[in-house]
């Protein structure tokens, strides 16, 4: 199951800085984000950012003014000495309850903003899924592109954005720390600074070897993902219980994430390893500074309440040094996640071809002209100068075996995608100069593999129409002409019962009941005057398939119809018969036609008949 790939070459540490500098652009996209989100949340979160960094310094100078008078008032037993002491004791309380309470306010904000953040990114990630072609659903290297970009996308942009917020606060303190501590040494605040730089230069290397390994490996949580599916969904429980597969797919899940947990393991231990070993430099460097300041309270060169203060002040301030170079750290690591999230959004958006709504000749039908397609990668074309005319008010059937191209077919007809040579018309007008809205709402479909939504009756057809999502009526009539009518009416709530097993008082259907739901959507489009069904009754028997094709020649009469059947017995009654083999078309015409022409139609057919005798 799991596809070869290489690891990802290693990173130079010129290339390393040049990727770092490239990659620190998304934090001005990431800003914006935040910001379109909520004017009102990121200002204050702004201010309480300026609140919360400005306190810091003034409750330790504050603290200093308590020691020393608490000092004075000791050797001077003046009462007045006494008061100041407790003035400042309580103008300090009044400045711990403000940080608090800014601190408690970041914190509220943070979770608000993070709730509304996860929800926007996540809409840009699904609308922006919404302009794109399915070719490109269909290519395994997107789909690792979409999976990168969906996990941990909602929630790096609030971190990228609370990291910069808190950087600014602890520069804010620190230039508050620097002010009070450069009164003792100028050389006191280059140690300050000094000792914070191995911890983030261990933490942004080591970053940069989790995002690479975060990278690599998107093929391997997609495998995962699609084996937790498996084994957890109720439309395969039948075969992995039938057929014991339960133990073999949790064992090969298992097996994934422990070839995922030995990189893991490794890069952690590095980590902390290194972030220990160079942790021990700060605290040498503080305890050294502790000794220094010590030092200088016992020669009498500072005051006890100075010592008080420039001790608090040296280790906030290495904290905050140490914190502010681990944000810079850490917006590295959320920049190359975010990369990740717009290399996904900045995917090119296939660009609208066209913007007619009518063609200029109503009775020209549907015309292939030569028409190709090749898949991307593929070494041969799925279709090749394929050509034919369908008028108004005919049917026209596709034969072939798997994989000759009947489906590919229709996908260049509906516009899913474009061919790659030829030009497929509607009344005269070359699809590519259709606008993609109004052309789809001339077409009803119903492919072989139709999803069955986890919907009420009613909108599970109603998915044929958006216009008619709650129109009852309309979902009647449709179910009417889809044969579906009868069973619905046998429903616990009719048009509003729940269809599937995921929610509450669902029902399950059967494969052919399904198959009538999804022909009731091909009717919901009133204005189609295409029909096209791919295999839509495979799952009916011969008889049933009949009396169904019967109905649709007579309700779509005056309607183009194009069919895919390998039932012949239906397929004869079409107008216009292709047969298609390896993407090429090899025969047409009618029934008739076909069956004098003695060629691979008459003897699909004739061997198909004598299984019926």
């Amino acid at each position: 199951m799991s596809s070869p790939h290489t690891r990802p070459a290693p990173i130079t540490e010129d290339a390393g800085l040049k990727h770092a500098l490239g990659v620190l652009r998304y934090s001005r996209r990431a800003l914006a984000l935040v910001w379109q989100t909520s004017p009102r949340l990121t200002f204050g979160l702004g201010l309480l950012t300026l609140v919360a960094g400005l306190l810091p310094a003034g409750i330790a100078w504050v603290g200093k003014l308590i020691v020393d008078a608490v000092v004075l008032a000791h050797d001077t037993g003046l009462a007045a000495d006494r008061e100041k002491a407790l003035w400042f004791i309580g103008f300090e309380a009044g400045l711990v309850v403000l940080m608090a309470g800014a601190q408690r306010g970041l914190s509220v904000i943070q979770s608000l903003l993070r709730a509304q953040l996860g929800h926007r990114v996540n809409l840009l990630i699904l609308r922006k899924a919404l302009t794109l072609d399915l070719v490109q659903f269909e290519d395994a290297d997107f789909y690792d592109k979409l999976t990168r970009a969906r996990r941990e996308a909602s929630s790096r942009p609030l971190s990228l954005v609370n990291r910069t917020f808190g950087l600014i606060q602890n520069a804010i303190s620190l230039a508050g720390y620097a002010a009070l501590l450069f009164a003792f040494s100028g050389w006191a605040v280059l140690i300050l600074a000094l000792a914070a730089v191995p911890v983030f230069v261990s933490e942004a290397r080591f970053a940069r070897g989790a995002f690479r390994l975060f990278s690599w490996r998107a093929p391997e949580t997609r495998q995962q993902v699609y084996l937790e599916t498996v084994v957890a969904r109720e439309d395969y429980a039948k075969e992995v219980q039938l057929y014991g597969l339960g133990g073999r797919l949790v064992d090969q899940y298992d097996a994934i994430f422990q070839g995922l947990y030995h990189d893991d393991r490794s890069l952690t231990l590095r980590r902390g390893l290194w972030g220990y070993a160079l942790g021990l430099l700060s605290t040498a460097a503080f305890y050294g500074s502790y000794g220094w300041i010590a030092y200088a309270t016992v020669a009498g060169s500072i005051s006890l309440g100075e010592m008080t203060m420039y001790l608090l002040v040296f280790k906030q301030g290495q904290s905050a040094f140490s914190a502010s170079l681990t944000a810079i750290g850490g917006m590295y690591e959320d920049n190359l996640y975010l990369s990740n999230l717009y290399a996904y959004l900045d995917q090119p958006v296939p660009a609208a071809l066209g913007t007619a709504t009518a063609g200029p000749d109503p009775t020209d039908g549907v015309r292939f002209e030569g028409v190709g397609f090749t898949y991307p990668g593929a070494d041969r074309p799925a279709l090749a100068d394929v050509s034919f005319h369908l008028r108004p008010g005919e049917k026209l059937a596709l034969v072939g075996e798997n994989g000759s191209g009947k489906t590919t077919l229709i996908k260049l007809l509906t516009r899913l995608y474009t061919p790659s040579t030829g030009r497929v018309t509607l009344d005269g007008l070359d699809l590519k100069d259709w606008d993609v809205t109004a052309l789809r709402r001339r077409i009803g479909v119903i492919f072989q593999d139709f999803v069955r939504y986890q919907f009420l009756v009613g909108h599970n057809i109603a998915v044929g129409d958006q216009a008619a999502w709650e129109d009852e009526p309309r979902w009647q009539e449709a179910a009417e002409q889809g044969l579906a009518a009868p069973f619905i009416d046998q429903l616990p709530e009719g048009y509003r019962t729940q269809l599937g097993r995921w929610f509450k008082g669902g029902q399950e259907l059967s494969i052919g009941q399904w198959q009538k739901i999804a022909l009731s959507r091909a009717f919901m489009r009133k204005e189609a005057d295409l029909l096209v069904l791919d295999e839509p009754t495979s799952a009916m028997d011969a008889v049933a398939e009949e009396r169904i094709f019967e109905h649709i020649r007579g309700a779509a009469a005056d309607q183009m119809a194009i069919l895919i059947s390998h039932r012949f017995s239906t397929v004869r009654m079409a107008d216009h018969i292709i047969v298609l083999d390896r993407g090429r078309i090899i025969e047409q015409g009618d029934h008739a036609s076909l069956m004098a022409s003695d060629g691979q139609y008459a003897r699909l057919f004739s061997l198909q008949a004598r299984g019926y005798q």
